[in-house]
């Protein structure tokens, strides 16, 4: 359903953009530099550093509480020899903090965000900076009312197994109870048994 659709249908509606989907964008962007060094090490015939950028791909995409302690030593080391991986590595961690900070103070962290990552020479990032700039009423609309669809795509991903189990029943009702006993807590009368 399109944007124009959904303020037709619901004027009073807040729309906004998942944090999810933002720091997506921001993994995808660190993700295209990593990719871009690779291709760099590679047509350079330097293919031992090419397997350790291709190896660092998990300490780059993981939140830092879960690094393990070699993919920390392997973050340690990008640091000191490659600027602008780390620095597209230090833009996506800033942009989580800005959904984990939310209000003014959010706000004014993707205001900084935006800057810097126009700033960063990073061509992935500079794309993402404008994208962001683009979606900003949106984006605003999530940090100022601290929403996320984090459940609802929690209860879509619970509610494919049961999907794919009722795949045979003969009627949805099945299908609909399952869904209540797995995401709703509730208990409704169960065929042959009493109640």
């Amino acid at each position: 359903m399109d944007l124009h659709r959904v303020k037709r249908r619901a004027p009073g509606a807040v729309l906004c953009l998942d944090p999810y989907h933002i720091v997506a964008w921001a993994n995808d962007a660190l993700d295209q530099v990593r990719r871009g060094l690779w291709n760099q090490l590679r047509g350079a015939g330097k293919t031992d550093q090419a397997a350790a950028m291709k190896a660092s791909q998990w300490a780059l995409v993981k939140n830092p509480a879960d690094l393990t302690g070699e993919q920390r030593t392997t973050l340690a080391h990008i640091s000191h020899t490659n600027r602008g991986l780390y620095c597209g590595y230090l833009l996506r961690e800033q942009l989580r903090a800005v959904f984990e900070v939310k209000g003014e103070q959010g706000l004014s962290l993707l205001a900084g965000w935006i800057a810097r990552a126009a700033r960063s020479r990073l061509p992935a990032f500079v794309k993402l900076a404008t994208t962001i700039k683009r979606f900003l009423p949106l984006i605003r609309n999530t940090i100022e009312h601290g929403l996320s669809n984090a459940r609802t795509e929690a209860t879509n991903t619970h509610l494919r197994l049961p999907t794919r189990r009722a795949y045979g029943y003969h009627s949805p009702q099945a299908l609909i109870a399952m869904a209540m006993l797995t995401r709703g807590g509730l208990c409704p009368p169960l065929p042959g048994r009493p109640a």
